[in-house]
């Protein structure tokens, strides 16, 4: 029941059915095409939203080629005038999924209790980070309903 990926018991499962196996080869026949849909997809939304504010895209190092299989951003909430939550929920509002970036493993449940030697960088990149819509089936006028809903949350 949270929007983040949470863990509160420890869980084995190293086994893969043959269906699963099956469905998993025959994806990699159409690997190369979802890649590049999901870089159009990162693209898109570095050029409709990468002038705000606040919004910072996770950058592609140079000499690596990212998949951008998720389209990751981190808002400032005093320069943007929103923070990563509000966002969420504001783009929820319209049946638009979004999650926060993933929780580091000290904060799950199912590690509660236990050392940390962390410096707190995790804690702020899930407080401030948001997973965009990012599933290869977006159309034009999703990118476009998500970005609008984005750019309208931000205060001049």
């Amino acid at each position: 029941p949270v929007p983040h990926y949470q863990h509160s018991v420890i869980g084995y499962n190293y086994r893969l059915s043959d269906i699963l196996a099956g469905l998993g080869r025959g994806q990699l026949k159409v690997l190369d095409r979802r890649i590049e849909q999901r870089r159009k997809i990162f693209e898109y939304y570095q050029k409709a939203l990468g002038d705000l504010p606040g919004f910072e895209f996770m950058p592609e190092p140079e000499g690596f080629f990212s998949t951008h299989w998720l389209s990751c951003v981190l808002i400032d909430p005093v320069k943007f005038g929103a923070t990563r939550e509000e966002i969420r929920l504001k783009l929820e509002e319209s049946n638009i999924e979004s999650r926060p970036l993933w929780m580091p493993m000290h904060l799950q449940p199912v590690f509660k209790g236990c050392e940390y030697y962390g410096t707190g960088v995790s804690d702020r990149l899930f407080e401030i980070g948001l997973c965009l819509p990012s599933a290869s089936s977006m159309s034009d006028a999703d990118l476009e309903m998500t970005c609008s809903i984005i750019r309208s949350m931000q205060k001049k």
